[in-house]
């Protein structure tokens, strides 16, 4: 076996490091390597003008990445809390658009229908439609914000959104109203990306606070929309539904704009590479460092194999991670019992006379089950971070105990539903009862996409905004696709001639819920079988180990990580990436990254 060539570190005209080989062959390639060396060339080619100003000024035709480890404080993770929380602050308001978007339109449904001479049923469509396209848009702009930065897909997002609410506002005719909600749900980065910003700035450690004020802003905003929506709809024209919605997302699209700064790691550290050089230019000591997407040409960065690569990342990790796979299914059909739920709300309220806006004002009870489950997660976290602070080197109680506080709320889903259906028959019972039963419902609803999420976001790190966009899809794709059935359900179950139709429909909610309270179990059990035979989940908690502990910002992986998470030839034993990347000194891109990486080492 052959020893390793030196490293770049050392002086490239030096020649009398005497390289053993074991192989004629090897060694003749090796001598030819250090004649090329010792007469100054690089080692996989000619030498054009770019490559000699570059080694005149670094005394090495090698490049040397920044790492983590160089820049820690610079990144993310050492933002100050007020600095963290204020982007929070703002990110939470735009997560909160986001989902009011998919709630308001809701209460436009009659008047759309009354204008556009559809039947209520058709006018929901523009609703489910928005949903599921929005779920697609959550998987198709999260691997977006890991490879070119959370800043600008959030605003490439909202632009894209508030534009296609302006053909709504003004639709002369129904199918424009379909086609443009449907290219604004598209249009929609979802949680994904805003979940990942919780990674970029939080260790796993220290996550679950911002992760718990995120998915509250989630939830919440699908429960304003229609709260602000029964007023618009009694009192004014359905086209408000629209320009408040526009209003809402030019607002917050705003705010990020000026108070939102860029977030992901690897983005940052081709910031602070390229900073680093500048000023030492200006002291007249060149710095040879330079970012992880600096040290690939953009044609290779993007050429149509590597975007379609970005583009199925988050699907085939739907489909390959059983982490991902199954807390994303357990989310989702959480969603879709709930979200069917609440269309029996105007059905289950108009037995006791309530006015249009009241039976808006009826999802704040909703809204009160989240605000408790958030708080209940408080003292949740305080006694999850004691467990894991005792037991540094147990797996369970790293990941699983996670789950812990979930076991306990998880069944408020099937109590809730169950209070709910035999509240739900109207007078003489008061309309309290099936409040109480929403409220129930939201502290589990909650709950179970807390828990998940921050399983999901410990687990994947710098790649939660892929990972957790198989949660959303099945969150929104489930929700959609139930609109339509949704009334029609609570309508006919048995039939709507007998006194408790709607007890009933809520009843085989109930039974559904019930089964999913029982995964909920089984998955903190087999949590540690589920997460064994998650590929990827595995090499980033290795990648943690070696760097004592902390996130890394990029890995390479098996789900098109690309240049951003590898840099090509830049592997080095013991290292998640290399820090010297072999004759990586020319801008041109001539030469190949596979040369590279067959003279970063022999052995």
């Amino acid at each position: 076996m052959a020893a390793r060539i030196p490293q770049a570190q050392q002086p490239i005209g030096n020649t009398t490091n005497s390289i053993p080989a074991s192989e004629a062959g090897e060694k003749d390639d090796i001598s030819d390597d250090l004649h090329n060396t010792a007469n100054g060339y690089p080692h996989d080619g000619p030498v054009d003008d770019k490559d000699r100003q570059f080694f005149e000024k670094y005394g090495t035709y090698d490049r040397y990445e920044l790492t983590e480890e160089d820049c820690y404080d610079e990144l993310g993770f050492s933002f100050p809390n007020w600095k963290k929380w204020t982007i929070l602050t703002v990110v939470f308001l735009v997560q909160v658009s986001m989902n009011f978007n998919t709630s308001l339109y809701s209460d436009a449904v009659s008047g759309i229908s009354e204008e556009f001479g559809v039947s209520a049923q058709a006018a929901r469509l523009g609703a489910a439609i928005f949903l599921i396209t929005y779920a697609f848009g959550c998987e198709l702009w999260a691997p977006w914000s890991e490879e070119l930065g959370r800043w600008p897909i959030l605003q490439l997002s909202m632009f894209f959104v508030n534009i296609w609410q302006i053909p709504v506002g003004i639709a002369p005719n129904f199918a424009t109203i379909l086609v443009c909600r449907a290219l604004g749900g598209l249009s929609t980065a979802g949680g994904s990306v805003t979940l990942g910003m919780v990674a970029d700035m939080w260790e796993a450690d220290t996550q679950q606070y911002a992760v718990a004020y995120i998915v509250f802003s989630s939830v919440g905003g699908s429960v304003l929309g229609p709260i602000v929506g029964g007023f618009v709809s009694q009192f004014l024209a359905w086209r408000w539904n629209i320009w408040i919605q526009l209003i809402f997302g030019g607002f917050v699209q705003i705010l990020h704009f000026f108070l939102v700064p860029e977030t992901r790691s690897t983005i940052m550290m081709d910031r602070i590479a390229k900073r680093r050089r500048k000023e030492s230019e200006k002291e007249g000591k060149p710095e040879n460092v330079w970012g992880p997407n600096e040290l690939t040409p953009f044609k290779d960065r993007f050429s149509a194999r590597e975007i379609l690569i970005t583009w199925i990342r988050p699907f085939r990790m739907f489909l390959t991670e059983p982490i991902v796979l199954v807390l994303s299914l357990l989310s989702g059909f959480s969603d879709a019992i709930i979200f069917m739920f609440l269309q029996s709300y105007s059905l289950v309220f108009d037995q006791w006379g309530f006015s249009t806006f009241a039976v808006g004002l009826a999802f704040i009870a909703i809204g009160i089950g989240y605000f408790l489950a958030w708080f209940s997660f408080i003292p949740a976290i305080k006694h999850n971070e004691k467990v894991r602070r005792d037991n540094p080197d147990d797996e369970r109680a790293q990941y699983e105990s996670r789950l812990w506080w979930l076991l306990y709320t998880a069944p408020c889903l099937p109590i809730g539903l169950i209070i709910f259906a035999w509240t739900s028959t109207g007078p003489p019972i008061h309309w309290i009862g099936p409040m109480i039963g929403s409220a129930i419902i939201g502290i589990a609803n909650y709950a179970i996409y807390m828990a998940t999420i921050d399983y999901m976001i410990c687990a994947y790190g710098p790649y939660s905004a892929s990972a957790t966009g198989g949660n959303g899809w099945s969150r929104d794709f489930l929700a959609g696709v139930l609109t339509l059935p949704a009334t029609p359900f609570y309508q006919n179950i048995p039939n709507s001639d007998d006194p408790n139709h709607l007890a009933y429909a809520s009843t085989i909610l109930f039974c559904i819920a019930a089964l999913l309270v029982v995964a909920v179990y089984i998955i903190y059990w087999k949590g540690p079988q589920l997460r064994a035979r998650s590929p990827f989940a595995q090499q980033l908690a290795s990648a943690r180990e070696q760097v004592g502990g902390r996130r890394v910002s990029a890995l390479p992986g098996l789900y098109g990580s690309r240049h951003n998470s590898i840099v090509a030839g830049g592997s080095v034993a013991g290292s998640r990436r290399g820090s010297v990347i072999r004759r990586q000194s020319y801008a041109s891109g001539r030469h190949s990254s596979m040369a590279a990486s067959r003279q970063v080492s022999r052995v």
